[in-house]
């Protein structure tokens, strides 16, 4: 399925941070890998340990996420911390009417950080739909409160995962034998 590269929003620039790369794979278990390699990652700032399980407002500060989009105008929205919580939100229409969506599994997430870079890996069921366009994006807090905005690209104006100019990369269908 690839690597995408990320793209800072412009008004939101990294102090330490040089470049996000996503990599999506799927694995013979229907499930999807999805690791972000964050290049200048040393500086973050990570919430602590909580263990697996859903939890609200992961975005605040260090958070990894991906939109999923089909043919219509609804698309699920997937939040992954580096603390383990995560959060799935089905949205029928452009930030409009959430919920929760509901998983098979839960995600398994996991990250590494050395001196020079982070990575978050999380597996997590895959889409059956066809057609599926998708966001990639992160949420990076440094050590003293600096946040920036990444994802493979940006509509004019603050940042906005949500926006469908977000969603350029495809999903392509399950690969069955």
């Amino acid at each position: 399925m690839g690597t995408h590269r990320l793209i800072c929003h412009p008004d939101t620039p990294s102090l330490a941070v040089l470049g996000i790369n996503v990599t999506l794979v799927e694995d013979d278990n229907d499930r999807l890998l999805l690791r972000w390699r964050v290049d200048g990652g040393s500086a973050l700032s990570l919430p602590a340990y909580s263990g697996s399980g859903r939890a609200e407002e992961l975005w605040t500060t260090t958070c990894f996420e991906m939109f999923v989009q089909g043919d219509d105008r609804a698309y699920v929205e997937y939040n992954f911390s580096p603390s383990q919580r995560w959060a799935a939100y089905r949205f029928p229409t452009y930030r409009d009417g959430r919920s929760d969506e509901g998983l098979s599994d839960p995600p398994v997430i996991d990250h590494q950080q050395g001196d020079r870079f982070f990575v978050m890996t999380v597996k997590l069921p895959r889409p059956v739909d066809e057609n599926l366009r998708i966001g990639l994006s992160a949420v990076i807090e440094e050590e003293g409160g600096v946040k920036s905005y990444w994802a493979l690209a940006h509509p004019d104006g603050e940042p906005d995962f949500h926006d469908p100019a977000c969603f350029i990369a495809a999903l392509p269908a399950p690969v069955r034998s």
